[in-house]
């Protein structure tokens, strides 16, 4: 819960370099038609993939924050209220 804002930034920064790789590849095709651009397009793939995971651990990390410091609302069966 503390790196919560870490997730945040490493998923805009992946989104950031990935479109720029994009862009790069992008403008290295248009120059040269013989460019290869499917292992590189591959590449740009993996760096979207893992911002979405980080965003996903970003969300995971504010419902887990919430959830444990939600208030006590009513004991559950079994257990004796602190006084």
């Amino acid at each position: 819960m503390r790196r919560r804002r870490v997730f945040l930034i490493l998923s805009m920064a992946s989104v950031v370099i990935a479109a720029g790789l994009a862009a790069y590849y992008t403008s290295c095709k248009l120059a040269d038609p013989a460019y290869p651009v499917g292992a590189r397009a591959v590449v740009v793939l993996l760096i979207l993939l893992n911002a979405r995971m980080n965003l996903r651990q970003y969300r995971y990390a504010g419902v887990l924050g919430q959830l444990l410091h939600a208030p006590n609302t009513a004991p559950s069966a079994g257990q004796v209220p602190s006084p």
